[in-house]
């Protein structure tokens, strides 16, 4: 079934904007988010300065990023998710340039926790998503797996690249390099290949037979929702149905355990007499993985109601958990690596996708605006929480159990999700 357009002898533009928001994504997640923890040993030797204190302009601009998701909801909403993604690249590029130059702690606050921290909120996920949302019905999910897969894949293979720039000039001049990069995928790809909705190139999304005022038509619904038009709750409106707040359950659980394990896993490996190559090699492992479970998400969510998919990846990441827990033979580190990387990776595809067809096109950046500082909140104490219980405990028990724990309850609270209606229906 093709997908029809508003003339028959256009190409659907869709997968050129999925193109420019991958580049995007890509960029941020491998030059920014993904690539702070590789500079920070160099940096601290070079200045003196504990990890600790290191980690606190990280810590700053994940929950910047957070806190700053109402307004970058409401910017997306009114002026367009390219307009926001080129300039949050601004900033991410000032930024990257300006932690070539540190001199102070203050400094990596400023350019990496602030000046990073704003294009976080305003041109990673959440405009991405929304720039999928808004070309894609059908086929969303596949587009949703495409995307984030790119950030997993920049994530994963970008580090390495940036450790050989530091041997090779030193870590100055690769931070710069960073910059050059990121200005290219960021600014030059997004500015050029992403168009806001597919009606500014009069198109209709992907999986639509016509336009109206009151929404569009989708030809097939091959998951098994009963959606017969794409909804357009507004933020109060979407904000009062239980389903959704069961979602954000799920993304704040999945956020909290992620970063955790991201945090404490290479210690918690070293704790258990394993080398230093290889529990860096696991948590490499986990985000290999996880491109597999991004890509399997996109695809199984065309056919499947995303409430069973959520149910089957949280409990595969809590099967994971409970691999790493026994981890005293290398085969559970690699059944841990594998299980929580796929069950991470298809979650992190299927939630925006169950609420963009909970939500609709039109508010979709607004309401996933409004809950973002709850789940960057929650991501952001995580790793202090499972600390906290280390100090007093002396061992990760405690704090991985409760993880294990989460993802089954949320695994269970997957099948309450009701299906999805029609409004009014």
């Amino acid at each position: 079934m093709m997908t029809l357009t508003s003339s028959q002898n256009k190409p659907f533009s869709g997968w050129i904007a999925l193109a420019g928001v991958m580049a995007a994504y890509c960029g941020i997640c491998g030059n920014v988010s993904y690539a702070f923890g590789v500079f920070l040993p160099s940096m601290a030797e070079s200045f003196g300065w504990s990890r600790q204190a290191l980690s606190g302009p990280y810590t700053f601009y994940l929950v910047l990023g957070g806190l700053l998701g109402p307004l970058a909801g409401w910017s997306v909403a009114r002026f367009g998710a390219r307009r926001n993604i080129v300039l949050g690249n601004i900033a991410a590029v000032l930024g990257l340039l300006g932690m070539s130059q540190i001199r102070e702690l203050w400094h990596v606050y400023l350019c990496f926790g602030f000046l990073c921290g704003i294009a976080l909120a305003f041109s990673e996920f959440l405009p991405t998503t929304t720039v999928v949302n808004h070309w894609f019905i059908r086929r969303r999910s596949l587009a949703l797996g495409l995307l984030l897969a790119s950030g997993a894949a920049g994530g994963f293979f970008l580090p390495p690249v940036i450790s050989s720039l530091m041997s090779s000039v030193g870590w100055r001049w690769a931070w710069a390099v960073l910059a050059v990069l990121q200005l290219l995928t960021g600014i030059v790809l997004a500015g050029l290949l992403i168009h806001n909705t597919p009606e500014e190139k009069g198109q209709v999304p992907d999986g639509c037979a016509g336009a109206g005022d009151a929404g569009y038509s989708v030809e097939a619904v091959p998951n098994g929702f009963d959606q017969l038009t794409d909804p357009q709750w507004n933020i109060r409106d979407a904000l009062k149905m239980p389903a959704l707040w069961m979602q954000l359950v799920l993304f704040t659980v999945l956020l909290f355990v992620v970063n955790m394990i991201a945090t404490h896993q290479v210690a918690y490996l070293r704790d258990l007499k394993y080398s230093p190559m290889l529990a860096a090699t696991a948590l490499g492992l986990m985000l290999g993985a996880s491109i597999l479970g991004r890509l399997a998400s996109g695809v199984l969510g065309m056919r499947f109601q995303g409430r069973y998919l959520a149910a089957i990846f949280m409990t595969c990441m809590g099967l994971g958990i409970v691999s790493l827990m026994n981890a005293r033979s290398i085969i559970f580190v690699h059944l841990y690596a594998v299980l929580t990387g796929v069950g991470f990776g298809g979650m992190i595809v299927i939630l925006p996708h169950m609420m963009a067809e909970y939500v609709g096109r039109k508010h979709f950046a607004q309401v996933v605006g409004w809950t973002t500082p709850i789940v960057a909140v929650a991501g952001a104490v995580s790793p202090v929480f499972a600390g906290y219980l280390f100090d007093i405990t002396g061992s990760y028990a405690w704090p991985f159990g409760i993880a294990a724990v989460l993802l089954f309850a949320c695994g269970l609270l997957s099948f309450f999700i009701s299906p999805l209606k029609a409004r009014g229906s």
